[in-house]
């Protein structure tokens, strides 16, 4: 399993980002995805997830109406748009993958992870 994240970078605050996350090594169509963050100093937070089947999405309280997390199965790509960016969510982002969508906003339960991508969002 390979999971590969870019598109992170420094955005001023009110900004948009867009994260992409390329797949390789697994059968992409049939895995959860997620998006995990860890900002400096503090604990890993799980962001947002998609479904393998029906393309249902979850997403943590503090990014819902913010970010959208989408997936394109003919590419194995899965992206996360992020937009009315605020400093707290300066991180360090990160794709995850397992093959259930039980317990999906426990990051702890994810196998496959990338190497992530940092976002910082400043004036």
């Amino acid at each position: 399993v390979q999971l590969v994240e870019s598109g992170g970078g420094l955005v001023q605050p009110g900004g948009s980002l867009t994260l992409s996350c390329a797949a390789s090594g697994f059968t992409f169509s049939i895995y959860g995805m997620s998006w995990v963050r860890q900002a400096p100093g503090k604990e890993l937070e799980w962001v947002s997830g998609v479904n393998s089947g029906n393309g249902r999405t979850a997403y943590a309280d503090s990014v819902k109406g913010r970010f959208t997390i989408y997936r394109d199965n003919a590419k194995n790509m899965v992206y996360l748009d992020m937009n009315s960016l605020k400093p707290e969510d300066t991180a360090v982002y990160y794709c995850a993958a397992k093959a259930t969508w039980d317990a999906v906003r426990d990051a702890g339960t994810y196998p496959n992870w990338g190497q992530g991508t940092h976002v910082t969002v400043s004036s």
